[in-house]
């Protein structure tokens, strides 16, 4: 995998849950920082945390090696522990019933897969400069839709 090492730092939020959402990401590498963000009408906070991360990774133009925080464990846990039985199990959990927006974690995989990821959680609201600035491009995408 590449030298290159970007560090992203993603969020998502919601108002109401469901209700108009947003997400955010900053992506570091050595000098240079870019943020993004984007909102939807009616949706949820674990897909706009899944949609954060799936869209950070996707904006990388190339294999890297990336540092992913995250204050979601849904989103941690999920691809660290969770989706390899999901994909035996054709997308169903233990208790045999639909994996909730698997279309968002079929999106990660896909999108985890051009790169080497290391998945770190933050504390959210904890003074973590990049969360927060995450956080607020979050809250700012989804406020935009009210």
């Amino acid at each position: 995998m590449s030298e290159t090492v970007v560090e992203i730092s993603t969020d998502g939020a919601c108002s109401g849950n469901p209700g108009p959402g947003g997400w955010g990401a900053v992506l570091r590498y050595g000098d240079t920082e870019k943020e993004l963000s984007g909102a939807e009408p009616d949706t949820t906070n674990n897909r706009m945390e899944l949609t954060a991360a799936i869209e950070a990774l996707a904006a990388l133009t190339r294999p890297c090696t990336v540092i992913l925080y995250t204050d979601s464990s849904y989103v941690r846990d999920g691809i660290t522990k969770w989706v390899a039985g999901w994909q035996r199990n054709g997308w169903k959990t233990a208790a045999k019933k639909p994996v909730k927006n698997a279309d968002l974690w079929q999106r990660l995989i896909d999108e985890e897969r051009r790169h080497q990821v290391e998945w770190r959680w933050v504390k959210g609201h904890n003074g973590d400069k990049y969360n927060e600035i995450a956080d607020t491009l979050a809250t700012t995408a989804a406020r935009s839709l009210r």
